[in-house]
């Protein structure tokens, strides 16, 4: 069978006129290379160099081979780098799946600085409401999920990349504005403004009012963040966002923000990724980066 070895020795021979010259790019003895080329002839029952030839000269069958080895090396030793550089962990994928709205708020400028750094990094982002984000992370389908709601799973890492607070906002003049503490009982006769996704995964009702069996006045879902603080800015209704958000709309609106309960809505943001690649340094970079945008602080 023609192997690798068989094309490099046609390609050198082709490329550097002679065998002895040939030999010595391949590092071997021209006595060895000689036996790689009269080994391949008697495998495919060809010449491949005319006889008592000076220069060598490649016969019909020769020519043919010398034209699959110089279409095909370059393609497997491209490759071949490419491969080593992943192995390396300088190259690779990382597509993103995103189980919250909110999150492009910070992500995309953590993406915009780790792009810079990791130029050779494959990134796509997919909005993981549509299917089932952790499966997908474990069936290969995605690289890393961006979560607030961890699982036990052998094959799946959870890396906290940092706290937030889920805030109530309202307008100056809205009635809970100026209350000290905002109840479950309080969005009883309230217009909720939240993010067209399922309420398992809207903290406001998973942490909040569920476990108080309230349910607001009505639920208005909003696809933009930017639309949800205009819509609360003009008394449409209230919302309850992460505080990342607000600090990042803080310039330019002056919407009341009140914590939730006596305790707070707090939670923790995970960059879940397969625990096989745990040690895949761009991987490392990008949680990096994701805590030193927030501050530093992860739960």
């Amino acid at each position: 069978m023609i192997d690798l070895r068989h094309l490099r020795c046609l390609r050198a021979i082709h490329e550097k006129g002679s065998l002895a010259r040939a030999a010595d790019t391949l590092c071997v003895t021209q006595s060895a290379l000689s036996h790689q080329i009269k080994g391949l002839e008697a495998l495919l029952g060809l010449d491949l160099y005319m006889r008592n030839s000076r220069p060598l000269r490649l016969t019909a069958a020769g020519a043919k081979v010398l034209e699959a080895a110089q279409r095909l090396l370059p393609e497997i030793e491209a490759l071949e780098e490419d491969l080593t550089r992943m192995a390396g962990g300088q190259s690779g994928r990382m597509l993103i799946a995103i189980e919250c709205h909110a999150c492009f708020e910070w992500l995309l400028p953590v993406l915009e600085g780790f792009r810079s750094r990791w130029p050779e990094v494959e990134i796509d982002i997919r909005v993981g409401l549509s299917f089932e984000a952790i499966p997908a992370l474990q069936r290969g389908l995605v690289d890393l999920v961006i979560s607030s709601d961890p699982v036990e799973a052998g094959d799946v890492m959870f890396a906290p990349l940092f706290g937030y607070e889920g805030l109530l906002v309202a307008a100056p003049g809205h009635p809970l504005a100026t209350k000290p503490l905002i109840e479950p009982e309080d969005f009883r006769d309230q217009t909720l403004i939240t993010y067209p996704v399922e309420r398992g995964r809207l903290d406001v009702f998973t942490g909040f009012l569920g476990p108080a069996g309230v349910e607001p006045a009505d639920v208005r879902p909003v696809e933009l963040t930017a639309v949800i603080l205009l819509l609360v800015a003009s008394g449409k209704g209230v919302s309850v966002l992460p505080d990342w958000v607000l600090r990042a709309a803080a310039r330019d609106t002056n919407l009341a923000r009140r914590s939730l309960g006596t305790q707070g809505l707090h939670r923790t943001l995970f960059a879940a990724h397969r625990t096989e690649e745990a040690g895949r340094a761009y991987l490392a970079d990008f949680i990096a980066a994701a805590r030193e945008w927030n501050g530093g602080r992860a739960d």
